[in-house]
């Protein structure tokens, strides 16, 4: 008799994506809000096999839809044989609870399914303490349940991430928890303000890449800096920031950071959990926004990245709209979406089209926000010489009294160059 071994497939199995949402006739079109939920659940691994959605001006507080119209997804389950539904909205426990009840299958909302996508996607230390931060801070108002949810549905999207094997029942294990990781990343913030500390004594001027998720924001870095920062065509590749440095066509080189894209109905618990990533824009000097010019919806999408500017307080910082991906527009539309402005570049990151304007552009605003400076530097200071020359756009001169500086400073090394320089001044005019 031949001994015969059972193969045991411990692979998870597919999951099938039934999408639902509201159109409120506020906000973002419904059609193209699932269609962005889609793509965020399969760039999580699912497969979407449907939609639905309903037009109502408010979620039902207990089924999301309105009781009716949810008793028919047991009707579409039975049709498309989807095991997870996803819902287009942040639900509360409530809701959650009786569409699973109903439906019997795992259910998620949208700020679940991006912070999952966010767990898939963090590299770093600081990613991971970012991710399981906003996990613990989601799932802390639904701990009466989660555990017997996560056990029946086992795994998969909703349940990935550093933080899902630490989680308790106890509320107050999970609030020592959450206190332990903001400590964490409290250090990180710390560390983060020493380099920016060590950069602003050499002056060197920031410019801060943001904009919708995949809108290009790393593959514009990529070009503006020669660098091989890493870039997808996907929702989140990027979570972690990255700075490179950039030379402009004055030869004066400045830092570039990437930072995390945004997303309409961007989970607040993200935007807490990333703030001490994201105050890399508060301290930019300059912001990018980088926009994709072939989407058809680009004008809703800064109107998200706004939202989350504001939010963070950097909503009104010097900036540059850069339209991006033109050559995937269409001649006429290429031709037509461009007229001359010192606020918008319009350009190719893969081509390389419009760049060199772009670096134009870059480098008229960040003069711009220097002050004009015509001095002589006795030549007992030339330290400060040697700041000029890194942190501005000035010409030199040697005289019989020092280094005659001219052209544009940063305001604090103006600054500190007048008080060198104003004794020398004084006592000439005295001499006088």
């Amino acid at each position: 008799m031949t001994n015969r071994s059972r193969l045991i497939d411990l692979t998870t199995p597919e999951e099938r994506a039934f999408l639902i949402g509201l159109d409120t006739h506020a906000g973002w079109p419904v059609a193209r809000s699932l269609a962005e939920l889609a793509a965020l659940a399969e760039t999580a691994g699912a497969a979407v096999v449907g939609s639905a959605f309903q037009r109502r001006p408010n979620p039902d507080p207990v089924w999301y839809f309105g009781k009716g119209r949810a008793a028919e997804l047991v009707e579409e389950k039975a049709a498309s044989d989807f095991n997870v539904l996803i819902v287009d909205d942040e639900i509360t426990p409530t809701q959650q609870r009786s569409l699973e009840k109903l439906v019997d299958c795992k259910v998620l909302d949208r700020s679940a399914l991006i912070i999952d996508i966010f767990a898939r996607h963090a590299r770093t230390h600081e990613g991971r303490l970012q991710v399981e931060l906003a996990q613990l801070e989601y799932h802390l108002p639904r701990l009466t349940r989660m555990w017997t949810h996560l056990s029946r549905t086992g795994g998969g999207i909703g349940t990935r991430g550093p933080g899902e094997t630490q989680l308790e029942t106890d509320r107050r294990v999970i609030r020592e928890k959450i206190k332990k990781v903001r400590s964490e990343i409290d250090e990180v913030k710390r560390q983060r303000a020493t380099a920016a500390r060590q950069r602003e004594r050499g002056e060197v001027a920031t410019v801060a890449l943001v904009g919708y998720t995949n809108a290009g924001k790393s593959t514009l870095l990529n070009r503006l800096a020669d660098a091989d920062v890493y870039a997808a065509n996907m929702l989140f590749a990027t979570l972690d920031p990255t700075s490179r440095q950039v030379t402009l066509p004055t030869g004066k080189h400045i830092v570039a950071t990437d930072t995390v894209g945004f997303i309409n109905k961007l989970p607040h618990d993200l935007v807490d959990a990333f703030r001490a990533t994201l105050e890399e824009v508060l301290r930019a000097d300059l912001l990018l926004e980088v926009v994709d010019a072939a989407d058809p919806d680009f004008m809703a999408q800064q109107a998200a990245v706004q939202i989350v500017l504001d939010e963070l307080g950097a909503g009104h910082k010097p900036r540059i709209t850069v339209f991006n991906k033109i050559d995937l527009l269409d001649a006429d539309l290429r031709d037509a979406a461009a007229p001359p402005s010192d606020r918008a570049a319009f350009v190719s990151s893969t081509t390389g089209e419009g760049i060199e304007g772009l670096l134009q552009l870059v480098g008229d605003a960040l003069r711009a926000q220097m002050v004009p400076v015509d001095t002589v530097v006795p030549y007992a200071r030339g330290e400060l010489v040697g700041r000029a020359r890194t942190s501005g756009e000035v010409s030199e001169a040697y005289t019989e009294g020092g280094v005659r500086i001219s052209g544009h400073l940063p305001e604090a090394v103006a600054a500190e160059i007048a008080a060198a320089t104003e004794p020398r001044r004084r006592a000439r005019r005295g001499g006088a």
